[in-house]
């Protein structure tokens, strides 16, 4: 990595870059390119975001407003209701000593349902995950192009060993999708391997801007807190859910384990009553979930990310002050609304998908499962684009303060005028992360798998809960590193975004990878060559 330094970064007061020739009009001088000063003129393809009154940019001075108040009042009133279900359930099972259970193996506690131990296993799954993920974004700084490439084979592989396996097991609905998955990740795997440096070259400029302003590793920390605690907290809320609404508990009315079953403040429990409370706290949980992360895509796209294309590093004094700082005040407030909004988008198509695998698993027609399958494919297919579109629409959120219906609207014209879909898709920086995300998933899995057969709780001495606790594992494993790859997804992506509004900046930011942008995409840097 220090020779891509070296030829990319050369030392202050070097000779000129022999990258992709600057234009004639931009003269930032011998510093190297992180370093270089740069005024932005006025874009030469659209409008976006620049001012003709003042002459300069409006990125970092949106206007000072509450955008999408209705959804930023749905998002705190359910998150208000998620924590009044957690204080009820919670202080029943406190209570009750939490109906036994803990570190190790505790063979204590009530047998019917989860108890404690189930909390804190799920609590150190969460610290195991944090470590994988920070480890693995190490790596990746250190092995960017060996990582991409082998994360690109082993996603084509996957999805070949999972046709198969479905075929062998006769899961024929499942078989013939990822048979189709198998076969377009096979016929393209030429165009992504050729496009790797190229995304290797993107990610470690990304990276390499991150050094330079550590608040974006900071912003990325405090998410994985963030999102550490509220699993911790949604996996205690279900585990006092299940404690306090489950029919046969001691909290109940209907208990029949003792003989005063009805004792002073005993709670009605039914099945239903679980299943609704339950389908409750996982929605609030993957809205609420959602939002932190996108929260923190925005901080660090308006903040570091932002000041870095437009005006070059702090130490030059064109970048606002405390840009970080003020690009998280706009994110959690005045935009929290906005981000709120596209994030409820992406919760419901996941709850929708959820649906149909449970109703696909418990269909005994064959027909009616296939049909299931086939429209939880097509729902998580759309999830997938949402999202992927939801990044850049919180980029220009970030930038402008726009609500989100014009920052989506102006994000599909953005691609539209610069023909920057074709790159977007190209890149495979999100594949990389993205699949480490599964890797950190698997491995936290396997460690709650081993400890879980090796304190051998009282609640699964059947092993009839193994497999909901390792979903709720791997689940939490995945979010931690999804929330740390976040903040360099959104360096990635904001380096898209001023790509396609001011691709002349990047010459003077980055010219080696302007130069192999314009060489693979040079539609998409006209006016600039």
């Amino acid at each position: 990595m220090a020779d891509y330094n070296q030829q990319y970064y050369p030392p202050q007061g070097g000779p000129p870059q022999q990258g992709y020739p600057p234009n004639s009009q931009y003269n930032p001088g011998g510093s190297e390119p992180y370093a270089q000063q740069y005024q932005p003129p006025p874009p030469q393809g659209g409008n976006y975001g620049y001012s003709e009154k003042d002459g300069e940019y409006e990125r970092f001075k949106p206007k000072k407003r509450i955008n999408d108040p209705i959804f930023l009042v749905l998002f705190l009133a359910q998150l208000a209701g998620f924590a009044v279900v957690s204080g009820l359930a919670l202080s029943t099972w406190i209570s009750e000593g939490g109906l036994g259970g803990g570190v190790g193996g505790n063979a204590t506690g009530n047998s019917i349902t989860l108890n404690s131990h189930t909390a804190y296993l799920l609590l150190l799954v969460t610290g195991v995950g944090a470590v994988f993920s920070i480890i693995y974004l190490i790596l990746v700084r250190m092995f960017t192009s060996i990582i991409m490439k082998v994360t690109l084979i082993l996603s084509i592989a996957l999805n070949i060993a999972l046709a198969v396996y479905m075929w062998i097991t006769q899961y024929y609905s499942g078989a013939i999708i990822f048979t189709i998955i198998a076969i377009v990740s096979i016929l393209a795997f030429y165009g992504f391997w050729s496009r790797i440096p190229l995304a290797t070259m993107l990610l470690q400029v990304t990276m390499d801007v991150a050094n330079h302003h550590k608040s974006v590793y900071f912003v990325a920390i405090c998410g994985l807190i963030a999102q550490a605690a509220l699993a911790v907290w949604y996996v205690y809320t279900v585990t006092a859910t299940y404690t306090k609404w489950t029919p046969g508990n001691p909290s109940c009315t209907n208990y029949s384990g003792t003989a005063n079953a009805t004792v002073t403040g005993a709670t009605r429990c039914s099945s239903g009553a679980v299943a609704g409370l339950v389908f409750f706290e996982t929605f609030s949980f993957l809205w609420t979930s959602q939002v932190i992360g996108n929260v923190c895509l925005a901080t660090v796209a308006g903040g570091p990310f932002g000041g870095w294309y437009y005006f070059g590093p702090k130490e030059n004094g064109l970048m606002p002050k405390h840009p970080t700082a003020s690009a998280f005040v706009r994110a959690s407030t005045l935009s929290l609304g906005s981000i709120a909004f596209g994030s409820l988008i992406v919760t419901i198509l996941e709850l929708i998908r959820l649906l149909l695998n449970a109703a696909q698993n418990n269909s005994d027609d064959a027909f009616g499962a296939i049909l299931a399958c086939v429209a939880a494919c097509c729902v998580g297919c759309i999830e997938s684009l949402v999202e992927y579109f939801n990044r850049y629409a919180y980029i220009e959120i970030a930038l402008y303060g726009k609500p989100y219906i014009p920052a989506a609207r102006d994000t599909w014209r953005l691609f539209k005028d610069r023909g920057i879909d074709a790159l977007i898709n190209d890149s495979l920086v999100g594949i990389t992360l993205n699949f480490g995300g599964y890797i950190v998933g698997i491995l936290s899995a396997l460690f709650g798998y081993v400890y879980l057969r090796s304190t051998k709780p009282s609640y699964n001495s059947d092993g009839q809960y193994t497999a909901p606790v390792l979903l709720f594992a791997f689940l939490i494993g995945l979010q931690c590193l999804l929330t740390l790859g976040s903040a360099i997804e959104a360096g990635v992506s904001t380096i898209f975004v001023g790509l396609g509004e001011d691709p002349q900046v990047l010459a003077q930011r980055a010219p080696a990878l302007f130069g192999m942008i314009a060489q693979a995409y040079p539609h998409v840097v006209q006016g600039v060559v």
